[in-house]
């Protein structure tokens, strides 16, 4: 049906500011979203070609090659393809497979590795991939890790607990505690309008400073250490091994895997997740169609911060052991490169998670036998950032088409 609307109707007024707003925030995030596979194929390929060219120019035999170019041009290209194809080959037998390797185990340890990295990078990276599904910039994944992590952790080695239900109680701790940090946000966005974005950055910070508070507390950590870390936490509690020793890939990865199917069916199969989605594809409409809003933005972040408190949790019962003042990395703000990268999609956050996971299991092992700074792994995945929150700019250096958005009519 086809409602024509009278473009003299003076008494149609214009929307509130705060909608306005909304409304721009929501079309610069549906424009990121609005890359395609493709896009963000050739935004890696980008990256990968941008680090290339890091890896030549930190190189001093490049250099003094380069030197003698036009003497020797034969010369450069061999070293130049040399150097770059070392360091990549590298990475990619510290994050895939060690074909140097004198045994089995250790030439498909780096995969595994690659898991282990991911796990908690995917875990966060679903949360904030459904919240941008809603239209919610949730930045706060960083705080939801650390409260996330804090909680299990301290569970953990504070509780005596059989087995298994050491884990679960532990991992649940963490789940409540990422939800509650971004709930809060969630709270404040839907009953005051303030602005996510402000608020999760804040709270990422004022996570970071009480979990740096409470390592002082010889209460928190069960320890007289005086350095800021708690004692390690009970074999009871601890995410158990899905392969014997050497390998450390854990029962997270599989939680990783579960998290992956019930975030698609939430979206795809649930009643709330097609709310989620219409408020997140146009809140006014939503709100138009009796959906609320504000229980709609409340919720998501619940489910977001629990997503991201359990990748906290994954964290410290898997991998870790203890909670320090870095447990948390920078998890989260590498899983909003994932979400963006796998382009808010269940799937596609998974298989960018074990990207980035494959990055930092490779990266280390590219600088210990190229002598390649860690450094450039950094810059590439900020290239890959870049390129995926501009779909256009890509576009543009392949001259691809742009895609053209189809009106369903009734």
């Amino acid at each position: 049906m086809t409602t024509d609307i009278s473009p003299a109707a003076p008494s149609a007024a214009p929307p509130p500011e705060s909608e306005t707003e909304d409304g721009k925030e929501q079309t610069l995030l549906q424009q990121i979203m609005s890359g395609s596979w493709l896009v963000s194929l050739l935004a890696i390929v980008l990256a990968l070609l941008f680090g290339g060219v890091l890896i030549a120019v930190s190189n001093a035999e490049v250099v003094a090659a380069a030197e003698n170019f036009f003497a020797a041009p034969g010369e450069f290209f061999a070293t130049l393809f040399q150097t770059v194809g070392n360091a990549y080959s590298a990475l990619f037998r510290g994050a895939v497979f060690d074909w140097d390797a004198r045994t089995t185990e250790r030439a498909i340890r780096p995969l595994t590795e690659s898991m282990v990295s991911g796990t908690s990078l995917i875990l966060t990276g679903l949360g904030i991939a459904l919240a941008f599904r809603c239209g919610l910039f949730n930045i706060g994944g960083q705080g939801q890790v650390i409260l996330g992590a804090t909680i299990a952790g301290f569970l953990g080695y504070a509780l005596p607990l059989p087995p298994v239900v050491h884990m679960l109680v532990a991992a649940i701790g963490g789940i409540i505690g990422g939800a509650i940090w971004a709930g809060i946000a969630g709270v404040l966005k839907a009953r005051t309008g303030a602005n996510e974005v402000i608020v999760t950055i804040m709270l990422n910070s004022i996570a970071g400073y009480a979990l740096g508070y409470l390592l002082k507390q010889n209460w928190f950590t069960h320890t007289t250490s005086a350095n800021p870390q708690s004692r390690v936490i009970d074999d009871s509690a601890q995410m158990f091994l899905l392969l014997p020793p050497p390998f450390r890939l854990h029962f997270g990865f599989v939680i990783a895997i579960l998290a992956t199917i019930f975030v698609w069916w939430l979206l795809e199969r649930s009643t709330i997740g097609f709310e989620f989605k219409a408020v997140g594809a146009n809140p006014h409409a939503a709100r138009t169609a009796g959906i609320s809003v504000s229980k709609v933005t409340i919720l998501v972040m619940i489910v977001a911060g629990a997503l991201a408190g359990l990748g906290g949790a994954a964290q410290v019962l898997g991998t870790e052991y203890k909670l320090t003042g870095g447990i948390s990395g920078s998890i989260g703000f590498d899983a909003i490169t994932v979400a963006l990268l796998g382009r808010s999609k269940p799937l596609g956050t998974f298989l960018a998670g074990l990207l980035f996971g494959a990055f930092k299991a490779g990266g280390y092992l590219m600088q210990s036998q190229t002598g390649t700074p860690i450094d450039i792994v950094l810059v590439v995945q900020s290239v890959i950032v870049l390129l995926i929150a501009a779909p256009p700019l890509v576009r543009s250096i392949f001259r691809l088409p742009t895609p053209v958005l189809k009106r369903k009519e009734d």
